[in-house]
């Protein structure tokens, strides 16, 4: 099983109790686990999913909460568009995909993710309202230069360099 650790406020609208959360650890996977913030751009729900082990990171915007509720689906789906967008090989994502097939729900345990999700979620916010808002086109753009941003907690390395260099894949 692997994690998604989640803020109160998306547990909340999941409709997570403390009791449905998994206090168990994830299995080995190649990315591992991800925390997932909801925030609110133009007053419309979007979900950030950032990346524990390189802070690579997505959103999806405009999320209505039967969606949320279905979180791990709209995840893996997502997830391998992004990771499509990025160059990633089909048969590396299709690996990555399979290896989320069950999902658990975890609070957060991390401040210095915690930390890096809100400077990324400021980022999002300004970009995403600055070119059009959530529907704008721009939206994949907007996500592959966020992941090219130099994030402290990485020391100051891109998260597409930190997620090539963990699947071993050509930056």
């Amino acid at each position: 099983m692997q994690i998604i650790r989640c803020t109160k406020k998306l547990q909340k609208e999941m409709g997570i109790k403390e009791a449905d959360l998994v206090l168990e650890e994830a299995t080995a996977s190649r990315l591992g686990g991800w925390h997932a913030n909801l925030i609110h751009i133009d007053g419309r729900k979007c979900v950030l999913f950032v990346n524990d082990k390189t802070l690579f990171n997505f959103i999806v915007p405009d999320v209505p909460r039967a969606q949320i509720r279905n979180l791990s689906g709209l995840f893996t789906g997502f997830l391998a568009c992004v990771l499509s967008e990025e160059g990633i090989a089909d048969s590396e994502i299709t690996k990555i995909i399979a290896e989320y097939q069950e999902v658990g729900y975890a609070k957060t345990n991390s401040k210095k993710i915690l930390g890096s999700m809100n400077e990324l979620a400021f980022h999002y916010k300004y970009l995403i309202q600055a070119n059009g808002g959530v529907h704008s086109v721009s939206l994949p753009g907007i996500i592959k230069q966020l992941n090219r941003m130099p994030m402290g907690t990485l020391e100051y390395r891109y998260t597409i360099e930190a997620l090539h260099a963990l699947l071993g894949t050509p930056a």
